[in-house]
């Protein structure tokens, strides 16, 4: 029997791509880091980079947006955070909003649930690109 919240184990290829995602500022697709990963001499398997990606999002290293059919990643803070994105280019800003946290628990407390969880992404045009 393997206890859930133990540790995964870190291999060369789950640090190539933690590492290749913490070094972009904006989500990216698997298919898109692993090509920047493969044009940096990287060895690493496609299916390695789905699967290393989608450990990092579950353990809370990434961040994951769903996109045009396509699930995108992000390296972000540990912390509960949303987020504001660019829809021309992608930039990414990670924000705090304690008004969107009392408005979620009011909510949900208005309905009897309790423990709410929620994921707000706020999607629009970053001042330079819509200077363009």
């Amino acid at each position: 029997m393997t206890d859930d919240t133990a540790p995964r184990r870190t291999t060369r290829q789950r640090e190539a791509v933690r590492e290749a995602l913490g070094a972009s500022d904006e989500f990216v697709s698997a298919q898109a880091l692993h090509q920047s990963l493969r044009a940096g001499g990287s060895t690493v398997g496609l299916a390695t980079v789905y699967r290393a990606l989608a450990a990092l999002a579950e353990d809370g290293e990434a961040d994951a947006l769903q996109s045009g059919g396509e699930v995108l990643y992000r390296a972000c803070t540990p912390t509960h955070h949303h987020h504001l994105i660019c829809r021309s280019c992608g930039r990414t800003v990670e924000l705090e909003a304690a008004a969107v946290e009392r408005w979620a628990g009011q909510v949900a407390a208005e309905h009897g649930f309790v423990e709410p969880e929620h994921v707000v992404d706020i999607f629009g045009l970053c001042a330079e690109c819509a200077r363009r």
